[in-house]
């Protein structure tokens, strides 16, 4: 009985599917019948007539009194024709067209007289011939396919299918459930107790070990970085050092190498170098410099000494390099065999001090070589080490050197000094990265200005190069020429051949713009110029009076806060402040200094409308602009010891520690520091902005 009720719905499923195929099968066999019929329909309206087909005559329109009727046999006609116009025969009914005929025969019986037009035969010929054509057409079964594939299912999947699914649900076993694993340690770690010691005093700088003994202790090394040490060593010096001097001074206020170190009525303190030392006595000094990114940095050159001393510095000329907060002796003491007219130091860090010499020559010094290869000599029980330049033109570079005495020499502040750091602190140890290159430019009286590319070597020869006979042996700095740009042909004018050769005094480049320059003359004229020889606009900066004159433009000084402005002072007393637009000066201050030649000219560092002037007579003036435009705010003297060179220091008050001081060298060869007083120091608000208003007013 199971498995009798188990086929049943088989069985119905096969009579259900063969029902459907039946269905299917004679549908399509009536819709071919059907399409037959339709074809032989549409094929009886051209049948054949009495051997011909029958046309169908186009109806034309004729024009009768004004109107179209249509012909006799017309189809439209219904029952006969009509007499148009009063032509004598009697009118006959008129019919609707026929409908288009298309597929029945039911039309064509209804209507006998359009089954005629059409060429039909009668309704019994058409039934006899569709019999006759119904024989000839059979149903063609030349395919077959397969409806249904069902093939026999045994008893177990048949019973999985019913009744597999009923009543289950998923669930896990797990056996041992409580034996889980962990990590358990049995054996006991040894352990050891040692000491160490950092930076270590000695050979052994750890122990502490019970089984370790003297040998195992006389064998412990220790790694030491020597070059490290030494740096750190030099650094920590430097720092130490500066606390000491700080704490000498705050001890010992009164402790000065002179009696008359004394501040001036515009300074709030003062301090004294120490050039009492043995190899700087009975020398003069003859030109002060500072560095413009280290502001403590100065460098002081020493002339010849009035009495012998020693064979190694009787002859040369003394370069000292101090750092004001360290008033007791030089960072570094630099010789040179000829006079130094004029310095500079590197532009993005101090290490680096350039000089041109009154024979025409650029020497470098490379302030981070080792001592070691320079030269020592004991003076009053203390060594000292006298450096020799790293670089020098002198007697190499004969086709481009100078053949006149360098009256200016100047680094060109590009790219690479904005890339480069520049508040390092000048004690810092940080070597600067190697293969460094800039630009320095150096000008002679005669009109010729050389440009020099400073590059630095990747490793030094302790033996010497043959090819660069200016370095030293273990040099890494040298200057390779660049380019010459003779300025003697842009300052000669027609009609002043009487003047003759104009000479160059002075150089600065524009802060903003490292390509364009202006030069002093001693026409009383400023040359503007590029390094590219490109045209510039104005060609020349000339004072208020008109013609030349012969008055010299001693020294030029660009604004350090970025206004495109600049000073010039000149022989004459007059100070001229011009724009870099304009030909003639904004302001031109003439009596200024009572007629005496201006030979220092700085702008201050930490204010923008104060600048310092020194006169030929040992006068210091002090201008703000801001509180007067029409002369200097303060005046000071300088005697009995005459002043003889002036440069001015100082940083921006970012913090407490910000000063401005003026570093004098006297007639003796003592160099002092004068600490300006704070009105001088601290900028007032919106100083810049009242300049620019200044400045455009005078416009």
């Amino acid at each position: 009985m199971l498995e009798l009720a188990n086929v049943q719905p088989v069985l119905k499923m096969i009579l259900k599917a063969t029902r459907m195929t039946l269905r299917s099968v004679t549908g399509t066999m009536t819709m071919l019948h059907m399409s037959l019929n339709q074809k032989r329909q549409r094929k009886s309206f051209l049948w054949p007539e009495g051997g011909r087909y029958r046309k169908f005559r186009k109806p034309s329109t004729q024009k009768m009194n004004g109107s179209a009727s249509c012909p006799r046999s017309c189809l439209r006609s219904k029952a006969g024709r009509s007499v148009a116009g009063g032509r004598g025969r009697g009118q006959l009914q008129t019919y609707p067209p026929p409908k288009p005929l298309l597929v029945g025969f039911s039309w064509t019986l209804r209507q006998p007289h359009a089954a005629r037009r059409v060429g039909l035969r009668p309704l019994s010929k058409s039934r006899t011939r569709s019999t006759k054509l119904l024989r000839l057409i059979d149903l063609d079964f030349s395919f077959t396919f397969s409806l249904l594939d069902l093939p026999p299912v045994n008893e177990y999947d048949m019973y999985i299918r019913n009744f597999g699914k009923r009543n289950t649900k998923q669930a896990y076993v797990q056996y041992n459930e409580d034996n889980v694993d962990r990590n358990v340690q049995t054996e006991e770690v040894e352990t050891q107790e040692v000491w160490t010691q950092h930076p270590g005093e000695g050979a052994l700088v750890s122990g502490g070990s019970e089984r370790s003994g003297p040998l195992d202790a006389a064998a412990v090394v220790p790694k030491v970085n020597t070059p490290r040490l030494c740096s750190f060593l030099r650094a920590a010096c430097q720092v130490i050092a500066v606390l000491l001097e700080e704490d000498r001074v705050a001890s010992e206020p009164t402790w000065t190498p002179r009696a008359q170190d004394c501040p001036l009525r515009f300074s709030d303190s003062s301090a004294q170098l120490n050039t009492s030392l043995p190899f700087l006595q009975n020398r003069r000094v003859s030109y002060l410099h500072a560095s413009q990114v280290q502001r403590r940095m100065v460098v002081s050159v020493h002339g010849r000494p009035g009495k012998a001393f020693t064979p190694l510095l009787d002859g040369r000329y003394v370069l000292c390099v101090w750092d004001i907060w360290q008033p007791s002796g030089p960072q570094k003491v630099l010789i040179c065999e000829s006079k130094v007219t004029c310095c500079c130091f590197s532009p993005f860090k101090a290490f680096l001090l350039f000089a041109g010499t009154v024979h025409g020559s650029v020497v470098v010094w490379d302030l981070r070589e080792d001592a070691r290869i320079h030269h020592y000599v004991k003076l009053s029980g203390c060594f000292w080490t006298f450096r020799t330049a790293t670089f020098s033109t002198d007697g190499v570079l004969t086709s481009v050197n100078h053949r006149s005495p360098l009256q200016a020499i100047e680094p060109i502040t590009g790219s690479v000094c904005k890339r480069q750091s520049c508040v390092l602190s000048p004690f810092s140890t940080q070597e600067e990265p190697a293969g460094l290159s800039f630009h320095v430019a150096s000008l002679d009286e005669s009109g010729v200005l050389n440009v020099w590319v400073v590059v630095e070597l990747a490793k030094a020869d302790t033996a010497g190069a043959v090819s660069d006979l200016g370095l030293l042996p273990g040099g890494r700095i040298k200057l390779v020429h660049s380019a010459a740009i003779q300025l003697s042909d842009s300052l000669s004018h027609k009609g002043y051949e009487f003047w003759g050769s104009t000479q160059t005094l002075s150089v600065k480049f524009l802060p903003s713009d490292s390509n364009r320059f202006v030069v002093g003359t001693d026409t009383g004229l400023i040359s503007h110029g590029t390094r590219q020889d490109m045209r510039v606009s104005p060609r020349l900066f000339r004072p208020q009076q008109q013609g030349m004159r012969p008055v010299k433009v001693n020294v030029i000084d660009f604004s350090p806060f970025g206004e495109p402005i600049f000073l010039a002072g000149c022989s004459d007393g007059s100070i001229r402040l011009h724009q870099l637009t304009a030909e003639h000066p904004l302001l031109q201050w003439d009596e200024s200094t009572h007629g005496r030649a201006v030979i220092g000219l700085q702008w201050s560092s930490t204010r923008p409308a104060v600048f310092l002037v020194q006169d030929d007579t040992s006068c210091v003036y002090i201008w703000d602009l801001l509180e007067s435009d029409l002369g200097p705010v303060a005046k000071q003297p300088v005697y009995p010891d005459r002043l003889v060179a002036m440069t001015v220091v100082g940083e921006a008050e970012k913090t407490r520690s910000g000063f401005l001081a003026l570093v004098l060298a006297r007639a003796s060869g003592d160099v002092d520091v004068q600490y300006l007083r704070r009105e001088w120091v601290a900028p007032v608000g919106d100083e810049l902005q009242r300049l620019r208003l200044l400045l455009r007013e005078a416009l």
